[in-house]
């Protein structure tokens, strides 16, 4: 296939991440990718969403991986189904794989994906537009020495239900209902049940660029975990000897703010980020010296999303270099599930 020509994109998956993150996004890259089939076991609402981007649509993963019109693949199902789709697309022979978070459900299946894409040379890419985002790149090329002096890490996450910011997007159709509430009586099992949902759902946004300001992550501890109503954590820990605070709150308000922070002896480093959903522009970062003076980057006028499809398009046409490893997004997804894992301990060793 030329390079030139749109590479055609199947949709696993037809809800909002795809109606409102993905298809919009695509909008903006006429020229690289165009939307080719969109599956989901739900065909009356697969064929609405393939209706309004002028594409195909089945019930049947097997049928769209079949269609030679689908050249890379957009996994948007829920995570309990990621591994084996992407393992089914890959072993289909499709040129790429576009991945939403988390990756998979254990990090036995992370391993798995990773194993496959050396296996088949196809690359996988987590839609994690943090990490794509431009302003996050331009500061991890400046950062020189900078995580080796950090002592402290936060990150803050504060937002209302996704529906607002999906309506910024889109027409939504057929969103499934979100109700938060705290649990009646808090077991050990929901308590662990319900911080892997909270890490993997919410702080899996920032915990790759976390780790990228850690010297090392795999002495991580957590001193506290609180689960915050209707639908949030408060953890405290270290990891390298440096204090790690993880805040995310969702609410019934129109507050929103999603910030990073890192502090050293002589710099503090803050990023803003815009919220999910929204295709505004990149995330705004300052580097604030002791004596207060202060360097800003970005905003620049294109987000995570744009990028993570930019780099997905350049990884479909051999180039490697456009995307962090396999083996890195699995390092990820360790650190992640340590998290969830470790937080869910404290909170059962607190409640007992």
């Amino acid at each position: 296939m030329s390079a030139t020509k749109a590479l055609g994109v199947g949709f696993a998956g037809a809800g909002p991440v795809t109606q409102a993150i993905h298809l919009p996004t695509l909008a903006h890259l006429p020229d690289l990718f165009t939307p080719a089939c969109v599956m989901d076991v739900n065909v009356d609402l697969a064929a609405s969403v393939a209706a309004g981007a002028s594409a195909r649509h089945t019930g049947s993963l097997e049928t769209m991986l079949a269609d030679p019109a689908v050249d890379v693949v957009a996994i948007c199902s829920p995570q309990q189904f990621h591994a084996a789709q992407a393992i089914a697309a890959m072993r289909a022979g499709k040129k790429a794989v576009l991945c939403e978070k988390p990756l998979a459900n254990s990090a036995e299946e992370a391993r798995a994906i990773a194993d496959v894409s050396a296996e088949t040379g196809i690359p996988v890419i987590v839609g994690a537009m943090h990490v794509f985002d431009p302003a996050w790149r331009a500061v991890q090329e400046t950062l020189g020495d900078f995580p080796a002096r950090v002592r402290s890490i936060r990150s803050s996450i504060v937002l209302p239900l996704n529906d607002r910011f999906e309506n910024w997007a889109t027409e939504v159709t057929g969103r499934p209902e979100m109700a938060f509430s705290m649990p009646g009586e808090m077991t050990p099992e929901v308590i662990r049940q319900m911080f892997h949902s909270l890490i993997l759902g919410l702080a899996v946004h920032d915990l790759p660029l976390v780790r990228g300001l850690l010297p090392d992550w795999r002495d991580l501890e957590i001193w506290s975990a609180r689960q915050l109503a209707p639908f949030g954590y408060l953890i405290a820990g270290q990891a390298g000897g440096r204090a790690v605070q993880l805040a995310g709150t969702m609410h019934l308000h129109g507050e929103a703010y999603w910030d990073l922070e890192a502090v050293t002896d002589a710099q503090v480093l803050r990023i803003r980020f815009t919220p999910s959903y929204v295709h505004g522009g990149s995330a705004v970062a300052t580097i604030t010296d002791a004596s207060g003076a202060i360097r800003q980057i970005g905003p620049f006028d294109r987000n995570g999303y744009v990028d993570e499809w930019r780099a997905l398009h350049a990884a479909a046409h051999g180039d490697r270099r456009a995307a962090p490893t396999l083996d890195t997004v699995a390092e990820d997804f360790d650190f992640a599930i340590d998290v969830a894992n470790k937080a869910s301990a404290t909170a059962i060793g607190e409640l007992s």
